[in-house]
């Protein structure tokens, strides 16, 4: 379905959880945060029925995201859920890969397509500096999962402060390439002061293209990454929220003084 300003809106990111077995700097502040109510949060059947609803609107992408989605009990029976509703033809899910050993097999033959991996240093040392105690050889193991499971492509996410010239993120690109994985640069945001920027080897970030719709982990349906908008399926019911969203979806980011990073979904 297009929206007010002609952009095709046929991609759903999905916020499974806004839990997290890692404490990103960039993410979580260190006092923590105020997590949802486990009654608040979607299950399974209310999140494959905004599926069916978003693909009767034009829906055929959806990305699995958290928190940490892999995280979420009984994950790999949502993936086979979703994977099944006619009219999806690309599923994918954004990860940190510390538990992504232990399921890239069984995502693979439950239906997901794809999987980004969060990697911003080779440094095991910085590794557990930036995520507040995280083990580098868990993401590493991930990664050889999901080449063995038969993920095509591999993505790695990789949050730069700058530019990808930075040594980190040079010494990642390297290992993308010796391992046959492609790159996406994400510079670091600020939802509250409006800072993005366009990913650098990906998509994001161009406003005049975006094609995005999120639900949160709660239900709100979001229009834009960067504005207060939101549209709950419970509230509204399904089909409202996304009447409201493609129409009110604006045609470009400004501030999102609503929500963090760790339940919107990125």
């Amino acid at each position: 379905m297009l929206d007010s300003y002609h952009r095709n809106i046929n991609y759903l990111r999905i916020s499974v959880t806004d839990r997290c077995n890692l404490r990103c700097i960039y993410c979580i502040p260190e006092e923590g945060v105020k997590l949802m109510s486990h009654k608040d949060i979607l299950s399974f059947e209310e999140i494959v029925e905004v599926v069916k609803v978003g693909v009767k609107f034009g829906i055929d992408k959806v990305r699995i995201t958290g928190g940490e989605p892999l995280i979420r009990k009984d994950i790999v029976s949502l993936v086979k859920m979703i994977s099944n509703i006619h009219g999806i033809t690309d599923l994918s899910m954004t990860t940190n890969g510390i538990l992504l050993e232990k399921f890239a097999l069984l995502l693979k033959d439950a239906g997901l397509q794809r999987v980004n991996i969060s990697l911003d240093t080779m440094d095991s040392n910085k590794y557990k500096i930036i995520t507040r105690g995280g083990d580098i050889n868990e993401v590493f193991a991930g990664i050889k999962a999901a080449q063995e499971a038969g993920f095509s492509p591999i993505k790695i996410n990789c949050v730069i402060k700058d530019n990808s010239a930075e040594k980190d993120a040079l010494a990642v690109s390297h290992f993308c390439k010796l391992e046959n994985l492609e790159i996406r640069y994400i510079r670091e945001m600020d939802l509250h002061k409006g800072s993005f920027s366009i990913v650098e080897g990906g998509d994001g970030g161009h406003c005049y293209t975006c094609n995005r719709l999120r639900l949160t982990a709660n239900g709100n349906l979001k229009p834009c990454l960067f504005n207060d908008l939101e549209f709950n399926v419970r509230q509204f019911g399904i089909k409202r929220a996304f009447q409201k969203a493609i129409v009110q979806k604006p045609k470009c980011g400004s501030k999102n003084s609503k929500n963090e990073f760790n339940n919107i979904g990125g």
